[in-house]
């Protein structure tokens, strides 16, 4: 057990040092649009016709509200597109790193209470913290 606790520790130290190579990252996406003017004259108003564009977008949603971002054709959406690149990537490397996590938790062992009194000062310690009196505001 304890053999595999320190292969999982490895692997996740290793992980914590892949987190330096990610670089620059955004979460989100990018989307490619084209858009009808609304001039009656205009080439965009003929049937078939896609629109104007292409027009890029990058969007995400930052504490429940869509932000968005115009990218111009060349340097900058070059750019916008690497980094959501490296966001997928850093989601990768985030779920990966909970999971092991959690593998590390589970087979980390209990430390054993020693005696007595050890153990009636932690339960003291875990009621203040866990419970409440009506009107009082959680400890947590």
């Amino acid at each position: 057990m304890l053999d595999d606790l320190k292969t999982l520790e490895f692997k996740r130290d290793k992980l914590y040092r892949q987190l330096v190579s990610l670089g620059d990252f955004r979460l989100g996406s990018i989307s490619v649009t084209f858009s009808k003017c609304g001039k009656k004259r205009c080439i965009c108003a003929q049937k078939n016709h896609p629109g104007h564009g292409p027009h890029y977008r990058w969007t995400a949603t930052d504490k429940g509200k869509t932000v968005a971002q115009h990218l111009r054709l060349g340097p900058e959406l070059d750019q916008a597109q690497k980094q959501v690149d490296n966001g997928s990537n850093f989601l990768n490397w985030y779920r990966e790193v909970i999971d092991l996590n959690a593998k590390i938790c589970r087979l980390r062992p209990v430390l054993q209470i020693e005696n007595q009194q050890e153990l009636e000062a932690l339960k003291k310690k875990l009621r203040k913290k866990f419970f409440k009196r009506p009107g009082e505001k959680s400890a947590i």
